[in-house]
């Protein structure tokens, strides 16, 4: 066959097919956000079950009050809040262990520290202090998962299955939830302490279940080229691809993130410490820049208000009159389950930027109507149907949206060296607002406090149109892209052009005849070098050259 010439064109990497048990392998890790989703739905049922006012609470005479008995708005500030607390310091732990044990090993010692906080939790009957302790020991451990699940996926996944992957991680928070909602409604009437720890002792399977899980998969390949352990990241390749090791498809994309590790570290990339995420000023592309854009993501996802509803739902139903708030709490969750898959499908399809805007757009109104309609029509039962209808419909935006996408883009913006304290200081800045947003609340509405009721939805409303004016300035498309290429990406253009950019185009933004062009010039990968060059390669860098990724002509042989 004769040779194709594409004269500024660089030959695209080959990828493995992707098979069954790759898609498995890659998916596992992302059953993480089952821990954080049961404990949000769990928490939300216990605190309106009068059982657990009557062994928690304080002496009242509120009409509200369960024999005589009602828990305070700082009581249930305190339970709520104090998880996402453990958790923004287990996030920060997380960055350094991830770099230090390994992403896996990592994820598993989370779930033994969230084994420990469940066990304080269930053995506590009335004692507020042993719960709290409880509840931010759990709190550490899912900040360790939740921190180093995200990093881990986006690491191990193909490019082309990446963002519905790590969408799959809210998935399983949107059937932790789910789950979570049904228990509660099973264990409400029941006059003994199983009524609480009954949902509070489930918990157990969850981290039992990923941790052992996890001591069967391998390690991110990524992680071993940071540590220069290239055979053991060719190894990890292998298994995760289901190809041998000696396959063009498994060499090419070892020696393209070897390739980048050493770029970074020639353009002086740091010792990938925390100070590292913050350097670089304010051009686009760097340290700072990317940290700005994985923290500020999380920060306007809790910003949305989701959490409102998970939290505190339920009590927040009784307390505006709705009757049966557990049934309610069950719909909200099933549309969250129901809703996330959208998001695996239109992820890797749309781009992460049209499902931000426009997600962040369609919440906003929902919430507008809401409030508008709760606070002009007062308790009637047309308004309370209203409300619920489009509370759903809120929910179904941010399921199909920033759910998963937020949790997509932080894994995807950081290079190597800094990716584990950037995902790191991300996942934190989310359970700091995630603190905030839970601590606070209770005083916006009730109605002993500033008793905003309804009127608390024109807050979620402004920031979810400050939502989608901020994912148009900042937030980078990283659809189709792996993740060395996201990182090249970040260095040449500003989020409003990503979309156009491709990687097979030297300098940056392409037009869809450039794009064209380029995958005509696309063929397969060439004969693989023997494995003793490839290490000899590595070992001596400043011999290597970069004629195979910048050649002018590609040649294909005929089969």
């Amino acid at each position: 066959m004769a040779s194709i010439a594409a004269p500024s064109v660089p030959r695209a990497r080959a990828e493995a097919p992707i098979t069954f048990m790759c898609i498995v392998m890659c998916s596992f890790a992302a059953f993480g956000g089952i821990l954080f989703g049961y404990d949000s739905g769990y928490i939300n049922g216990i605190l309106a079950m009068n059982k657990f006012h009557q062994d928690f609470g304080v002496v009242s005479s509120d009409a509200d009050a369960f024999g005589g008995y009602l828990l305070p708005s700082y009581q249930k500030s305190l339970m709520t809040a104090i998880l996402s607390l453990g958790t923004f310091l287990g996030a920060l732990v997380a960055g350094w262990a991830a770099d230090s044990w390994g992403r896996r090993n990592t994820n598993i010692l989370g779930c033994v520290i969230y084994i420990v906080g469940v066990v304080l939790q269930t053995i506590t009957s009335g004692n507020v202090a042993l719960l709290t302790a409880g509840r931010a020991v759990g709190g550490l451990g899912v900040g360790f998962v939740s921190a180093t699940v995200i990093m881990y996926v986006s690491e191990i996944t193909p490019k082309g299955i990446r963002g519905r992957v790590v969408g799959g991680y809210q998935f399983a928070i949107t059937i932790g939830i789910f789950l979570s909602a049904c228990v509660n409604l099973g264990t409400k009437n029941r006059e003994d302490t199983g009524a609480y720890r009954i949902p509070i002792a489930l918990q157990f399977a969850w981290a039992l279940i990923l941790g052992v899980g996890l001591c069967f998969f391998p390690e991110s390949p990524r992680y071993f080229v940071m540590k220069n352990d290239v055979d053991s990241a060719l190894e990890s390749l292998s298994r995760l691809r289901g190809q041998p090791k000696t396959s063009a498809f498994v060499v090419e994309e070892h020696n393209e993130l070897v390739d980048s590790w050493r770029q970074e570290i020639a353009d002086g990339a740091g010792s990938g410490g925390f100070l590292d995420c913050f350097t670089g000023g304010l051009k686009k592309g760097s340290n700072l820049h990317r940290t700005f854009i994985g923290t500020s993501v999380q920060v306007m996802q809790q910003l949305t208000g989701v959490n409102f509803i998970f939290y505190f739902g339920t009590s927040f139903f009784k307390t505006i009159g709705i009757k049966n708030a557990f049934i309610i709490s069950i719909i909200l969750g099933a549309v969250n389950v129901a809703s996330t898959p959208v998001a695996l499908w239109t992820i890797d399809n749309w781009g992460r930027r049209p499902l931000l805007i426009g997600g962040a757009v369609g919440m906003s109104i929902c919430e507008f109507i809401v409030a508008i309609v709760a606070t002009t029509t007062g308790g009637s039962d047309a308004a309370h149907k209203i409300l619920i209808a489009f509370v759903c419909i809120y929910i179904f935006f941010f399921a199909s949206t920033w759910g998963p996408t937020g949790w997509a883009v932080s894994g995807e913006v950081f290079p190597l060296t800094i990716r584990s304290k950037g995902i790191a200081l991300s996942t934190a800045s989310n359970w700091l607002f995630n603190f905030v947003i839970a601590f606070v609340t209770p005083y916006f509405v009730d109605d002993d406090k500033a008793n905003l009721q309804s009127k608390v939805f024109f807050i979620w409303g402004s920031t979810c149109a400050l939502a989608a004016v901020y994912a148009y300035f900042v937030v980078y498309e990283t659809k189709g892209l792996s993740l060395e290429s996201c990182d090249r990406m970040m260095k040449k253009v500003w989020p409003w052009q990503s979309a156009g950019w491709r990687p097979e185009i030297e300098g940056g933004v392409a037009s869809v005849r450039d794009v064209e062009g380029a995958a005509a010039a696309v063929v397969p990968a060439p004969e693989v070098p023997a494995m003793g060059e490839q290490r000899r390669s590595w070992q001596n860098p400043l011999k290597r050259g970069r004629t195979a990724s910048s050649s002018d002509t590609v040649s294909s042989k005929e089969q």
